[in-house]
C-alpha cells in the first residue's frame, strides 16, 4: 500500500495515511481524514491526491489561497514517484509509494527485562521541561480527536516528540489471549497483534511489524517490557554477553517488579539469520495502556544501538532506556484515564437523554448495570400522542424535512417535560413519547411530578399551537397516564443504550391517550393513578374529575377514567362546583338515573367538553338506560 506522510514545523505536527488506490482525496483544513489543522496556508480544499500505480498525482485546486511547491518550483500539478515530496504552507508532504511488506523473523531476544514501579520511581527524567509541555497537550489532543485514527496519529506524534531516541512509535492492540503461555511457543500460536497507527521519525522504513512476543510479555506482566536483539551481522559483529547478573539486579520472578536480565543463546545468536531484529531496530518496549476504554492498548516504542553502544555497553543502554520507560509510562496512564473519563462523558450525555440528573448522579458513582438493572417494580406510566401530524403532513408534503424538523420540536417539548419532573424516557413511537417514573430510583412519592409533566407538556402545546410562526402551530397532544407493577430496566449496549417497561399499565396508558380523542379532554388517568392524585398531590398542584366508566378496546376489565385538570387558579372554566356537579351526575349515569344525570351535567360549562360524551351516550338512548345496564360504556375501536 502506498502511503503520504504530512511533517509540520513541530515534531508532533505530524501524520501518516494510507492512500486509497485509484480513489480521489482532498487534503485541507477540516477535511476529516486528511486534514492539515496546525497550518494556516493551507485552505479548507487545497489540494486533489490521486495515487496512479505507484505515482501520486497532485493538483492545486481553485479555491486554494497559497500554492504548492515541488522540487523547488510553484507548480498547479506534479506528478511525484516513491520518496518525492511537495510543500504547502509550513508543511512537508512525503509520497512512500508501495511498499514491500514482508517482515524479518524475530527470534529470541538476547535481553529482556521487566520494569517495576520500584525502578521507575527512582529513575529521573532527562529533558523535563520538554516532555512535560508534551503531557500537557495530552488532555487536548485526545477531547479533539474525532477518530481513532486522528487520536492515534497524534499520539504517536506526541511519543516521537518526547522520547528523542525513538526511531518508531506505534499504537498496538492486543488480540484474545488463546494458545501456549510459555516463552519457547511457535509465534503462529501467538495472539494476533493488531498495528492501529504506527510512523517514524525519518522515512526509511519499508515495513513495520511489531514483536508479538513483546507485545504478548508486556500484556502478560501488566508493566512495561523491554527486548534487545542483535543488529545484524553485516552491520555490527557481536562480542560475547557478558554475565548480565554482575551488572544488572537479577531476579528469577519478573513479577517482583524488578528487572529480570534473561540473556539469549549467545552462540545462536552470532549465526542464526533469526535473532535479528526488524528493519535494523535493535530494542524496543512495549507499555500497556491502562483503563477500561484502552484494556487491549498499548505503547511499542523501537529504536537502534546508540553508536557509542558495543554489546558490553548493554547495562549503560538499558539505564538510558529507563527515563523514556518512565515517560512511556506516564503517558500511557494519562492517556487510559482521559479517555475512560471521556467514555464516561460521552456515556453520561448519552444517558441524559433518557435519564433525569438525579439519575445521571446515581449512575456516576453506583455501578450503572446495578443502579439500571431491570426488575419488577411499581411506575407510573405517561404516554403522549402529537395530534394533527396527519393534517400536517397532506398540507406539507412537499417539504417534509421541514415537518420532520416540527416534529422533532414537538418531541422535544414532550421529553423535556417529563426528564424535568424526574421521569425516565421509554421509548419513541412515530410521533409520540412514552415515559416512567418509578424506576431506578422510587424515593418516595413520584405521583406530583407525573402530574406537572403532564400538565407542562399541554400548557406548552396550548400556548404555542395558536401561533402561526411557532413550530408546533397546528398540534395538539393526548395524554394517558396508568400507574401499577411492571418489569421496568435498561436494555441494549453501551452504545445503544434504551431504558423501557414492561406491563399491562403500558398497554392501558397507550389505551387511555386513545381515549382522550373519544372524550375531547387532554388527559386522561387510571383510577389507581386518580386515587394517588387524590391522596398525594396538593390541589395547588393538580386535579381530577372521575368522567366514566368504559372497557377499552382490546381489554376485558372495565377502567375508571378520571380527567386531570390544572389547579382551579389556573382553570377558571372548570371550578372545583362543577367538577362536584359533573360527579354527581355521574353516579346518576352509572346508577340508571339518566333524567337526574342529564339535568345535572346540563349545569356545567358548555365549552366543559368534558361532559360531551355522557350527555351524547344518554340522548342517544332516549334518556333511559337500557336493559342490564352495569354502568360500562364500551369502546368498539382505539
Amino acid at each position: 500500500m502506498a502511503e503520504l506522510v504530512a511533517q509540520g514545523e513541530r515534531p508532533e505536527q505530524r501524520w501518516r495515511r494510507v492512500l486509497p488506490a485509484g480513489l480521489p482525496v482532498i487534503l485541507g483544513r477540516g477535511m476529516g481524514v486528511w486534514d492539515v489543522p496546525w497550518d494556516q496556508r493551507i485552505s479548507r480544499r487545497h489540494a486533489r491526491l490521486t495515487l496512479r500505480g505507484n505515482q501520486l498525482l497532485v493538483e492545486l485546486l481553485p479555491e486554494a489561497r497559497n500554492p504548492i511547491y515541488y522540487r523547488g518550483q510553484e507548480v498547479r500539478e506534479a506528478l511525484l514517484r516513491p520518496r518525492e515530496c511537495f510543500v504547502i504552507g509550513l508543511t512537508t508532504f512525503t509520497f512512500l509509494g508501495e511498499l514491500a511488506h514482508s517482515s524479518i523473523p524475530l527470534g529470541e531476544a538476547i535481553y529482556r527485562q521487566v520494569f517495576g514501579p520500584n525502578i521507575l520511581e527512582a529513575t529521573c527524567f532527562s529533558n523535563p521541561d520538554r516532555r512535560l509541555e508534551v503531557l500537557s497537550r495530552l488532555p487536548e489532543v485526545i477531547s479533539q480527536a474525532a477518530d481513532q485514527l486522528q487520536l492515534c496519529s497524534a499520539l504517536v506524534s506526541m511519543v516521537l516528540a518526547g522520547i528523542p531516541c525513538a526511531e518508531l512509535v506505534a499504537i498496538v492492540r492486543m488480540g484474545d489471549r488463546q494458545g501456549p503461555s510459555s516463552q519457547s511457543e511457535d509465534l503462529r500460536e501467538l495472539p494476533p497483534v493488531e498495528t492501529l497507527y504506527w510512523d517514524e521519525r525519518r522515512i526509511g522504513f519499508s515495513c513495520f511489524q511489531p514483536s508479538r512476543r513483546l507485545v504478548r510479555e508486556a500484556f502478560h506482566q501488566k508493566q512495561t517490557v523491554l527486548h534487545i536483539w542483535q543488529r545484524p551481522l553485516a552491520e555490527k559483529p557481536l562480542r560475547p554477553i557478558p554475565d548480565l547478573r554482575e551488572t544488572i539486579p537479577w531476579t528469577e520472578d519478573p513479577k517482583e517488579g524488578t528487572p529480570s536480565a534473561q540473556p539469549g543463546n549467545a552462540a545462536n545468536a552470532q549465526t542464526s539469520p533469526e535473532f535479528t531484529a526488524v528493519e535494523g531496530l535493535d530494542w524496543a518496549f512495549c507499555t500497556p495502556i491502562r483503563g477500561k476504554v484502552s484494556a487491549s492498548w498499548g505503547l511499542y516504542v523501537a529504536g537502534s544501538w546508540p553508536r557509542w553502544s558495543s554489546m558490553g555497553d548493554l547495562a549503560q543502554l538499558v539505564q538510558a532506556l529507563r527515563a523514556e520507560v518512565k515517560f512511556a509510562e506516564i503517558v500511557a496512564a494519562t492517556v487510559g484515564a482521559l479517555r475512560d473519563l471521556r467514555e464516561l462523558e460521552r456515556r453520561q450525555s448519552l444517558l441524559g437523554q433518557f435519564f433525569p440528573q438525579r439519575v445521571l448522579e446515581a449512575v456516576a458513582v453506583e455501578d450503572p448495570d446495578v443502579v439500571l438493572a431491570p426488575r419488577e417494580t411499581k411506575v407510573t406510566v405517561l404516554f403522549c400522542d402529537l395530534r394533527g401530524f396527519s393534517r400536517e403532513a397532506e398540507r406539507h408534503a412537499g417539504n417534509l424535512m421541514a415537518l420532520l424538523d416540527r416534529v422533532g420540536k414537538a418531541l422535544g417539548v414532550m421529553t423535556r417535560s417529563i426528564l424535568q419532573e424526574g421521569g425516565v424516557i421509554g421509548d419513541f413511537q412515530g410521533d409520540s413519547a412514552m415515559g416512567f417514573w418509578g424506576w431506578p430510583i422510587a424515593e418516595g412519592s413520584w405521583m406530583a411530578s407525573v402530574c406537572r409533566a403532564a400538565l407542562k407538556i399541554c400548557r406548552e402545546f396550548e400556548t404555542l399551537r395558536s401561533q402561526p410562526d411557532s413550530p408546533l402551530a397546528g398540534f395538539r397532544v393526548g395524554i394517558g397516564i396508568a400507574t401499577g407493577q411492571a418489569v421496568a430496566g435498561k436494555i441494549g449496549t453501551d452504545e445503544h443504550v434504551k431504558a423501557t417497561v414492561f406491563g399491562p399499565v403500558v398497554n392501558l396508558a397507550s389505551r387511555l391517550e386513545s381515549l382522550t380523542k373519544m372524550f375531547h379532554v387532554p388527559i386522561l388517568v387510571d383510577e389507581a393513578t386518580a386515587q394517588a392524585i387524590r391522596e398525594e398531590v396538593s390541589p395547588s398542584v393538580a386535579r381530577v374529575r372521575r368522567l366514566a366508566r368504559v372497557r377499552p378496546y382490546g381489554l376485558e376489565q372495565p377502567v375508571e377514567i378520571s380527567e386531570l385538570r390544572p389547579p382551579a387558579h389556573e382553570d377558571p372554566l372548570v371550578t372545583d362546583e362543577h367538577i362536584r356537579l359533573y360527579e354527581e351526575g355521574l353516579d346518576a349515569f352509572l346508577a340508571g338515573n339518566w333524567q337526574r344525570a342529564y339535568r345535572l351535567l346540563r349545569e356545567l360549562p358548555s365549552e366543559d367538553t368534558g361532559a360531551d360524551l355522557l350527555i351524547a351516550h344518554i340522548v342517544q338512548h332516549g334518556r333511559t338506560p337500557p336493559p342490564n345496564w352495569d354502568g360500562i360504556i364500551p369502546c368498539l375501536s382505539k
